[in-house]
């Protein structure tokens, strides 16, 4: 059973019907035995960085998500929910964040003559051997919406990244802890591909 964490931010629902589109059992939930007991862990998100920490705090998730990572279930963020996992972020001064891996959530560029936020489809610069990127080819496209983006303080878990007025770290790996900046429930194939990805790791 797939658990997706449910802290009442947006987007669940669309993850929930892909996981689902690729013939999984799912629960949207925030039950810790149920949680605890899953083989993946999905923490969706479309809002603000403080808000969701808010929230995850008075549901108690944030203690689950820690034990969900110290037993290694596979466990994916998306958007928001890779944000969350880093120990701080520019929207919210003064928020801890889960801390789960080491850096920071920095405001795009306005300079750079961008859009933000940028919404849209983006080419990935895929960077070593990401187990989620198996059978993806390099510069392929997926969607992004984000005002905020990912400085990771080890370079060596950044498994894709982008450009966008700055270097964006679109997704990283450490361990079972996997995290996409963009949203794979809604970058068609490729986006499929890569979640199913994220579903046969053990």
């Amino acid at each position: 059973m797939i658990s997706i964490i449910d802290y009442d931010a947006g987007n669940i629902k669309s993850v929930e019907k892909a996981v689902q589109y690729l013939g999984r059992d799912c629960v949207t939930t925030r039950d810790r035995d149920t949680i605890l007991d899953s083989d993946h862990v999905i923490l969706p998100g479309v809002g603000a960085f403080g808000d969701a920490m808010g929230r995850l705090e008075e549901y108690g998730l944030i203690d689950i998500i820690g034990k969900v990572c110290d037993k290694g279930i596979p466990f994916l963020g998306i958007c928001l929910g890779l944000q969350l996992l880093f120990e701080s972020s520019e929207e919210s001064p003064g928020v801890k964040g889960l801390s789960l891996l080491k850096g920071s959530i920095k405001r795009l560029p306005d300079n750079a003559g961008l859009k933000v936020p940028n919404i849209g489809w983006n080419s990935l610069s895929l960077q070593g051997d990401g187990r989620l990127f198996e059978g993806t080819e390099n510069e392929s496209f997926v969607y992004f919406v984000h005002s905020y983006y990912l400085e990771a303080a080890e370079r060596d878990i950044v498994k894709a990244t982008i450009s966008y007025g700055t270097r964006v770290d679109a997704s990283v790996e450490s361990g079972n802890i996997f995290a996409c900046q963009f949203h794979p429930e809604k970058s068609s194939d490729t986006g499929l591909r890569i979640l199913e990805n994220f579903l046969n790791v053990h």
